[in-house]
């Protein structure tokens, strides 16, 4: 299929956070853009903003008129039931029909893609790279699963030769790519509801590693038992980030690369799992060519992005952070972070349980990375995509932990049950709908300051 052919593109699904930066790329290439989705939200109205029509109800005859099947794409989310009437429309009319994974296939094909895998720090490591590359002027887009605080955005840039793309393990999306430099930041255990077991995750990855042929453009950790380019923080390895100190609250540091060592560089995303991340952004774009003036610059102006430690109030008196960690090792990187900036401070942490399979299958990590905070409260599992689980409920989780001060709250219950707490640190974590109590519990906080 060829996407230059292409006059207008058709999204089931247009809000996800995914499908939206599909929408900026092809309205930015000058293609007609529309589609529908179940709900609206703050990403449906910045693409309504931008030109984009988007309506919120299943109706055929919203469809526009001048869609027609010859060039027509129509994009789909897998969340979309096999009963909806649009989807049913274009299946019956034979419109080329295709899943978001499927469509950043065909667009890394033709352009030179940077592709970041790993079960954690895709979105951070994938931002700081596309922040890289558009600073130093390169021509290119890259499509973040989070918005960037830089451009209020999840795409960044509007090139057409180069490609930052986020390679997602879940639904095994990452085999579409036709990655020219990758890196993998992790391979943890998780998606235990699509793959069933860590040996079938790490076959996966496996698979995906073996599209960079040569060994030399694809960046990996130590932990990983991958051929590749090491990448490593304070150890021995090809791209090394050593001398790391703190001023100013950000980190200060130096990185060994082949050829030479950058000194001094700034950043100031807090957490040594950041910091890893940036190393592996800082690692592809030196592969690349990227000057080194360019990536100190752009490495000490990244912002972060948004629901990844972001800080929502920051006084003396009281801290707030928002994180969107959902998984034990992600909790593990907050905790770290919070009490290498925070020592001996009183941290509160509230914990939104994503997925019924994900809590059953790490719930003694989950249990052991929640019992390192001060205090926690736990609200019910957001389900998202499942049904409950008999048994399988926040409260036989919160059993499972060995903190003295735990309790679990219904989300009407939650700002009061904060606003208790003497806590000077209070983290919201979750992947949930949790995100979207954030401007409450932050207006509320500061009122009671």
């Amino acid at each position: 299929m060829n996407l230059s052919q292409i006059n207008n593109v058709y999204f089931i699904g247009i809000g996800g956070i995914g499908m939206s930066n599909l929408a900026r790329y092809f309205k930015n290439l000058g293609k007609q853009v529309c589609g529908y989705d179940k709900t609206p939200s703050v990403l449906t109205s910045e693409l309504i903003e931008s030109g984009i029509s988007i309506h919120f109800e299943d109706a055929i005859d919203l469809i526009p008129k001048d869609f027609y099947t010859e060039n027509t794409l129509v994009i789909i989310t897998p969340a979309v039931p096999s009963t909806h009437s649009q989807w049913n429309f274009f299946l019956e009319r034979d419109y080329v029909i295709k899943k978001r994974a499927e469509v950043l296939g065909l667009i890394t094909k033709d352009t030179f893609c940077f592709a970041v895998a790993g079960t954690h720090g895709k979105t951070t490591t994938s931002g700081i790279l596309g922040h890289i590359l558009n600073e130093s002027g390169a021509d290119v887009t890259a499509f973040i699963g989070g918005i960037v605080e830089n451009y209020n955005s999840n795409l960044i840039g509007s090139g057409k030769t180069i490609t930052v793309v986020e390679a997602d393990e879940f639904d095994r999306s990452f085999l579409h790519l036709y990655p020219n430099i990758a890196c993998i930041t992790s391979m943890d255990a998780d998606h235990l509801d699509i793959y069933g077991t860590s040996e079938a995750i790490e076959k996966s990855f496996l698979e995906f590693a073996d599209k960079i042929i040569d060994k030399r453009n694809l960046f990996i950790t130590k932990e990983l038992a991958i051929e590749g380019v090491v990448c490593a923080v304070n150890e021995d390895a090809i791209y090394k980030a050593f001398n790391v100190r703190v001023g100013n609250g950000s980190y200060i540091f130096d990185v060994q690369t082949p050829k030479l060592v950058l000194k001094d560089l700034h950043f100031g995303l807090p957490g040594r799992h950041n910091l890893m991340n940036a190393l592996m952004a800082i690692a592809m774009a030196d592969l690349f060519g990227t000057p080194n003036d360019a990536i100190a610059k752009a490495i000490a102006s990244f912002k972060g992005i948004k629901r990844r430690f972001s800080y929502q109030i920051k006084t003396n008196d009281k801290v707030y952070i928002d994180d969107y960690a959902h998984h034990p090792t992600e909790i593990n990187a907050v905790h770290q972070a919070v009490t290498e900036l925070y020592p001996g401070e009183k941290v509160l942490a509230i914990f939104q349980p994503h997925l019924f399979s994900r809590t059953r299958d790490f719930a003694e990590d989950f249990a052991a990375s929640l019992s390192q905070f001060d205090e926690v409260i736990l609200l019910d599992i957001y389900p998202a995509r499942e049904q409950p689980m008999e048994g399988i409920t926040s409260q036989w989780l919160m059993d499972k932990m060995t903190n003295n001060c735990k309790k679990l709250v219904l989300k009407n219950d939650l700002v009061a049950a904060i606003l208790q707490s003497d806590a000077k640190v209070v983290v919201t974590i979750g992947a949930g709908d949790i995100g979207e109590l954030v401007p409450t519990i932050k207006k509320a906080i500061n009122e009671n300051l």
